[in-house]
């Protein structure tokens, strides 16, 4: 591997640990699992709590104690499936939907300056990443 890639790339895990660290010492922010949790919520909704830990690749009872924070705060929405007495249904709120986005943009813009700083072609690189996700999308 290229050595100035390495360094970028290593620049870029030193990065995201240090706004973990920092994220973690804020009570009031989403954590990662938190934040991973709503964002699939955003993507695959109103889903089973089991279909939710099988897209997480987490247990059942995981799932159960992590949502339960989570509608406390009003953040998802868990209810009986009325096809399926059994069944819970959850989906995220508008509140965790805003609470998700509002959670990543402090995290984007710091990782977004550090790899600018650090001397990443950062916007070339999201430019070809969009160019991409479009060729992929019209094969």
């Amino acid at each position: 591997m290229d050595d100035g890639l390495a360094d970028l790339l290593h620049r870029v895990v030193f990065l995201l640990g240090e706004a973990a660290r920092r994220r973690g010492n804020d009570p009031s922010a989403l954590s990662y699992s938190q934040m991973r949790l709503l964002g699939t919520l955003e993507d695959i909704q109103p889903v089973t709590q089991h279909q939710l830990a099988q897209a997480l690749s987490v247990s059942d009872p995981a799932i159960s104690r992590a949502l339960r924070p989570l509608e406390a705060a009003g953040l998802v929405q868990v209810r009986l499936d009325p096809e399926h007495g059994r069944r819970r249904l959850v989906s995220i709120t508008e509140t965790g939907r805003k609470a998700f986005h509002d959670s990543g943009k402090p995290l984007y813009e710091e990782l977004r300056n550090g790899l600018l700083e650090a001397g990443f072609p950062y916007e070339r690189y999201l430019r070809d990443t969009v160019l991409l996700a479009q060729l992929l999308k019209s094969s």
